[in-house]
């Protein structure tokens, strides 16, 4: 019966429009593993779910609608009551466990998710659970012999464990290395701002993302109109930038004192209404979760940064929520280069911006492209 239902699943693709014509090309036939000696990833990538309805996106629940970009689909909507009702046994029962895999440069690289979802990660009463699996991730990696285990989304949110920071310094001695990966995310919003541009603005100014993306903008000569209503947080990264680029820092509290500039770097979440601030062709750049609406049509929008893996990955039969097949978020692709590169310090905690350049080249000479 099971053999059939398998042998069923094709049609099924097929009449539901969810099989996708690049799924041979990219992944790479289990079966030809089958009977191996189970191997221990070099590197696990720590995600968590974003919402009920995209936790419908995993391998195990619907493989080829995995391997094409998530989006809510009307078959997927009469499993949303079941999928609710998942949530409060995930939360009693559920541990951190294994969801895809995929290899690159003969290394074993998985996702893990943590049984969490977006929402749970903003109940101050959840704070110490998450933290708990996050930290007993870590350490079954540590204790497998994984080299780098890499932080996803929320699962490194500066106010629940400091960018990994609380681990390392509760765990000196660590053989694995853990990772956030935002150092690549901001060379990838770094590099994609055109040389000329001479003024930007930044909402989220003052997060670790912010921090970094404005310190190197001022480097730069760019002038960086910081959105924050914090004095005492604007003065502390100002002063962390060269005396001679200090200047190029400007706390601004409203959004309409960027009304003249195109150049907005979102990294707070945005309302339509304080959009209409931006003049006719600014291009929105992003870094926040989940992204801002496309509200203006005279307006561009980015999307979260991202990179592609190189040609030569196996085995990647799902897609990274919205992205496409064989692209990854950036904080992932900052991961990958961390082990390709065999680099031996945590990346926790604050972003180094003298990190910024020598990341984004490593990713480029191991073959990954921005997206």
């Amino acid at each position: 019966m099971g053999k059939n239902f398998c042998l069923f699943m094709p049609l099924l693709d097929i009449l539901g429009s969810t099989i996708d014509e690049h799924y041979w090309n990219l992944h790479k036939e289990t079966s030809s593993s089958a009977g191996r000696k189970r191997r221990i990833p070099d590197f696990v990538f720590l995600a968590h779910g974003v919402d009920v309805v995209s936790s419908l996106h995993a391998p195990f629940i619907f493989r080829s609608f995995s391997s094409k970009p998530f989006s809510t689909r009307f078959f997927l909507l009469p499993l949303w009551p079941i999928s609710l009702l998942v949530i409060p046994t995930m939360w009693a029962f559920a541990k951190t466990f294994p969801v895809s895999f995929y290899e690159l440069k003969g290394r074993l690289f998985q996702l893990w998710a943590v049984p969490r979802f977006g929402f749970q990660y903003f109940l101050p009463f959840a704070a110490e659970g998450i933290n708990k699996h996050i930290e007993d991730a870590i350490l079954r990696a540590d204790r497998l012999g994984v080299k780098v285990i890499n932080l996803a989304a929320l699962n490194k949110n500066e106010a629940l464990n400091g960018g990994g920071a609380l681990f390392v310094s509760k765990h000196p001695k660590l053989r694995i290395r853990v990772v956030h990966g935002n150092t690549l995310t901001a060379a990838v919003i770094l590099k994609g701002i055109p040389q000329d541009v001479t003024e930007v603005f930044v909402s989220g100014s003052t997060s670790k993302l912010g921090r970094a993306i404005a310190i190197y903008l001022a480097r730069r000569r760019v002038r960086v109109l910081m959105l924050t209503k914090s004095t005492e947080r604007f003065t502390t990264i100002q002063k962390e930038a060269p005396v001679d680029c200090q200047n190029f820092l400007v706390q601004v509290t409203e959004y309409q004192a960027a009304k003249h500039c195109k150049t907005w770097i979102i990294g707070k979440w945005t309302t339509p209404q304080e959009q209409r601030w931006a003049p006719p062709g600014t291009h929105f750049h992003q870094f926040v979760v989940p992204t801002i609406i496309s509200f203006r049509g005279d307006c561009t929008y980015g999307s979260l940064a991202a990179m592609k893996l190189p040609d030569n990955v196996e085995g990647l039969g799902m897609c990274e929520y919205t992205l496409e097949r064989g692209a990854v978020h950036a904080c992932h692709a900052g991961g990958v280069v961390h082990l390709l590169e065999g680099w031996t310090h945590h990346e926790v905690g604050a972003v180094d911006v003298d990190q910024i350049d020598v990341v984004w080249e490593a990713a480029l000479r191991h073959g990954l492209k921005p997206c």
